[in-house]
């Protein structure tokens, strides 16, 4: 506290005092020596004076003090809104570590305060996956010819959609046989056997046995034409529709065969192989005929995949048909030219 007996009233006279003076506090004088200080005041009171002021400041937090417990005094809220200085690690404690004192976002608005809850940010929804348009896979169709149509054949068999024996070669008949199935199932009629066909067909079948997939396919055969009785002769008999490979009289092979239409006949009589070919295609009417033997001008015993297809629905252009292609390549590499030829009624 001021002292009220020194005569000073407190009014802050200019400090004159010599150099090295500071904010009112004296410099180093004589020792011992008094100085005067403004107002004639002795050094004594000045001193007084200046501890005044520092306490003055120090509660008016003009600057952070540094005497002994002022740590322990937290500084005062400023009335301006300029942003406060950094607090003294000297004047607060440090900010409790738990939970509550983590920095939160903004809660939530509640449903009471607020009508109009913001929308929840749209989730993108992903497109439901189209069902598929694409046909399904085709297995066999018309031309095919394989041990598998051999056994779709089979087993159409079974169940009553295919009235012939299996030959291995996907035709016109072959096709109807597929389509009656497909109608029934209520499955597309378009006559090829793809995947989901031959699945269902499967399924209502068992695995043919070697005799339904490879029955005999000669039909009776005829009493042999007496010219066919010495020597190797193809002897081919229109009545009877069948083909006898013959040596000496004895029958080796026999084979269904078909032949020309009326305007296209096959001619009758005994010729001789003159030709052998074996990937032959007609250039007359471009179309294939495998294992040809060649007996008169254009006319040949070759295999026909139409009559494997059609049976005897259809007719040649004057050559004698085979139907079945494995006993017509085996004929074909035993006959040689020259061998005889008997074709009669």
């Amino acid at each position: 506290m001021a002292d009220t007996n020194s005569g000073w009233d407190g009014r802050g006279a200019s400090d004159t005092g010599g150099a090295g003076s500071s904010e009112g506090i004296p410099g180093p004088g004589p020792e011992g020596a008094a100085e005067p200080c403004a107002g004639g005041k002795p050094r004594g009171r000045r001193v007084a004076a200046a501890s005044l002021v520092a306490l003055a400041a120090l509660a008016t937090g003009c600057e952070p003090g540094t005497a002994e417990g002022a740590q322990d005094v937290p500084p005062p809220a400023r009335a301006t809104q300029a942003a406060a200085p950094t607090p003294s690690p000297f004047l607060t404690a440090p900010a409790p570590t738990t939970e509550d004192a983590k920095p939160r976002t903004a809660p939530p608005p509640s449903p009471s305060t607020s009508s109009a809850a913001p929308a929840p940010a749209p989730t993108r929804a992903r497109p439901a996956a189209e069902p598929s348009t694409a046909p399904p896979r085709v297995l066999m169709r018309t031309g095919s010819e394989s041990d598998r149509v051999r056994e779709l054949q089979a087993r159409l068999r079974q169940i009553g959609h295919f009235g012939r024996h299996p030959t291995g070669y996907y035709g016109s008949v072959t096709a109807d046989s597929v389509r009656s199935f497909q109608a029934k199932r209520r499955l597309p009629l378009t006559g090829s056997t793809d995947a989901v066909t031959w699945q269902r067909l499967l399924a209502m079948t068992r695995v043919p046995t070697a005799a339904e997939l490879d029955p005999p396919t000669e039909r009776p055969l005829a009493a042999p034409d007496e010219r066919c009785l010495k020597g190797r002769v193809l002897c081919i008999s229109k009545k009877s529709r069948t083909l006898a490979w013959m040596n000496d009289g004895k029958v080796v092979s026999a084979m269904d065969v078909r032949f020309g239409s009326e305007y296209t006949p096959t001619r009758e009589g005994v010729f001789e192989v003159f030709w052998k070919s074996r990937d032959h295609v007609s250039t007359l009417y471009d179309t294939p005929m495998p294992y040809a033997l060649f007996f008169s001008g254009g006319q040949a015993v070759h295999y026909s995949a139409d009559f494997a297809a059609n049976g005897y629905g259809g007719a040649s252009h004057g050559c004698v048909n085979v139907r079945d292609k494995k006993k017509v390549a085996a004929l074909f590499d035993q006959v040689k030219n020259g061998d005889k030829v008997v074709v009669y009624w």
